[in-house]
């Protein structure tokens, strides 16, 4: 497969593995960043025809982008998860709470190991990211790239994964917060997601520092 060119030329230049890894939800007015780590398995990108749907999530609708972290989750070697809440968000900011969510999700690949973190165990490994800043205080090497969820078929792998995991949560927390309606706009800023802010104040899941021209 064409998008998967990039991991093939670090897995035959000594590299035991590649991760992509990219994040949802930064324009969000409520609820935490989230990134997705992912290491596909060569041997189903290469040949199985349905990662031609692997694509950047927001490109997908939600019932597609379902079935894929479905099978994403499925067919790859690993993948992990990496989350930052409101509060440190705002403490932040939304750039390095990003970048944070990303460390998080690739460290949370070798916390499921039984190296937990050794590099010998896990290999020499290489980490693609979505856009233009790389992961700081990251022992593994590293490449960032423009517009990687199109280009990159792990960091796109990703972005679904990510996508799912962080919508399904927001409809969790619908549940605790009926009045917002997180499960219709997952927290971005929409018409009704302002009125609801203005009608019944913010709650403990919104960024303070992004909803400050809405009170």
């Amino acid at each position: 497969m064409d998008r998967f060119k990039i991991e093939a030329m670090f897995l035959a230049n000594q590299y035991d593995r590649v991760i992509g890894c990219d994040e949802v939800g930064r324009g969000c007015l409520a609820g935490p960043v989230v990134a997705a780590a992912v290491v596909l398995d060569p041997r189903h990108a290469n040949t199985e025809s349905w990662y031609s749907e692997v694509k950047d999530s927001k490109s997908i609708s939600p019932l597609k982008r379902t079935q894929i972290a479905r099978l994403l989750r499925r067919h790859s070697v690993t993948w992990g998860i990496g989350i930052v809440s409101p509060a440190i968000i705002d403490k932040l900011n939304i750039h390095n709470a990003s970048l944070l969510a990303m460390k998080r999700a690739v460290m949370s690949l070798d916390q499921k190991s039984s190296g937990l973190g050794d590099t010998k165990v896990m290999g020499k490994t290489k980490v693609i990211v979505d856009g233009r800043f790389a992961i700081p205080n990251l022992l593994y090497d590293q490449d960032a790239i423009v517009r990687g969820d199109v280009k990159v078929l792990s960091i796109s792998a990703a972005s679904i994964i990510a996508k799912v995991y962080r919508d399904q949560l927001m409809v969790r927390l619908h549940k605790q917060f009926p009045a917002y309606q997180y499960n219709l706009h997952k927290g971005y800023a929409t018409a009704v997601h302002r009125l609801a802010i203005q009608k019944n104040g913010l709650t403990t899941v919104h960024r303070r520092s992004f909803c400050g021209n809405i009170l």
